[in-house]
């Protein structure tokens, strides 16, 4: 059922319980993972500005995803990295919904009510506008 998975990754905890969450979905149905990070504009503009070149840039963004990448590893599950550019949310939208996946997974950062109603968080703007089921990870 859920074979090809997309895992919205920022390296935060929230991201490596989902992960774990992921890997459970994967190994149920022999399925593999795509693990997708968005860089805002924000984001490229401050590693562009406290990195040298873009090749630590680069090893930096790596090393946010490392553990996901190590849990997928360790687990034996087959997996791909997927670094993207843009606002996290419709990001991760776009790129889930121009895929061929069976489920996207995402870990909650937790907003309280006013934070969700003002700003409104990745997480509810990838349930809301992806095609296929979302899984949001506490």
């Amino acid at each position: 059922m859920f074979k090809n998975i997309l895992l919205a990754s920022d390296g935060s905890a929230h991201s490596l319980r989902a992960a774990e969450k992921a890997i459970g979905l994967a190994k149920l149905h022999n399925g593999k993972i795509d693990v997708v990070y968005s860089i805002d504009g924000s984001t490229s503009k401050s590693d562009v500005l406290t990195n040298n070149s873009k090749y630590e840039v680069e090893k930096k963004r790596k090393e946010k995803l490392a553990p996901v990448v190590d849990l997928l590893e360790k687990e034996a599950i087959a997996y791909q990295v997927h670094m993207i550019h843009g606002e996290p949310g419709p990001a991760v939208v776009d790129f889930a919904n121009k895929g061929n996946f069976d489920c996207v997974v995402v870990g909650s950062r937790g907003l309280n009510k006013l934070q969700t109603m003002v700003l409104g968080s990745v997480s509810h703007k990838i349930a809301k506008r992806v095609n296929v089921p979302v899984l949001i990870v506490k």
